[in-house]
């Protein structure tokens, strides 16, 4: 079992945390896309376990999500979240909405966030399994599978109340390009599975 990295924004996090989220995509890059282009192998092929090309792991690997965060220690904000929990030492972006009461501490303090990508690993809550691994086009998500990657239905119900119908696949084309993804060259993707593991203390 090998255990990597992975970056997800506020909004895809919260949607892990709650269990809306079980699936990422991520562009084929490399060596994979080479397979897929000038040699011609099969999707499945590129998957194999027994090639090992996807960078993110195969069944049974683990991932570690990095996202946007701050350390609280020296700042004298340390709390306990629980009167016989540990000591709060990390605090996350996708806990606190611009605007909120906790947003404002924040400020009052000057506790700024960091940057996903500067996340240490003693810092990280949540550990993802992944369950599958596969390549397809990225237009060939089904409506299942775009639920499945945490799209946000209250604004789908909100398109709904208009009328006109919206669908999860809709929804996810939106997602994707808004991370700065292309979708009309309907790149390979790396469909990557996921179950969420217990929440890490970084206490």
């Amino acid at each position: 079992m090998r255990e990597r990295p992975i970056l997800f924004n506020g909004a895809m996090v919260r949607a892990i945390l709650s269990g809306a989220k079980t699936q990422t995509r991520r562009a084929v890059k490399g060596v994979a896309l080479d397979w897929l282009g000038k040699a011609q192998f099969t999707p499945e092929y590129v998957a194999s376990p027994g090639n090992d090309l996807c960078p993110f792991g195969q069944p049974g690997d683990r991932l570690w999500v990095r996202e946007s965060f701050t350390d609280l220690r020296g700042t004298g904000i340390e709390h306990r979240p629980n009167i016989d929990g540990p000591i709060q030492r990390y605090a996350y972006s996708a806990d606190t909405l611009p605007g909120s009461p906790g947003d404002y501490a924040r400020k009052d303090y000057g506790i700024k966030w960091r940057p996903s990508i500067h996340m240490p690993r003693e810092a990280c809550r949540l550990v993802l399994e992944i369950t599958n691994v596969r390549v397809e086009r990225l237009h060939d998500i089904s409506e299942a599978d775009a639920l499945a990657e945490g799209i946000d239905r209250e604004a789908m119900n909100g398109y709904a109340r208009t009328g006109m119908h919206r669908s999860a696949g809709f929804a996810f084309r939106d997602l994707w390009t808004s991370t700065g993804g292309g979708w009309v060259s309907n790149p390979w993707v790396w469909v990557i599975e996921f179950n969420k593991i217990n929440e890490v203390s970084n206490g």
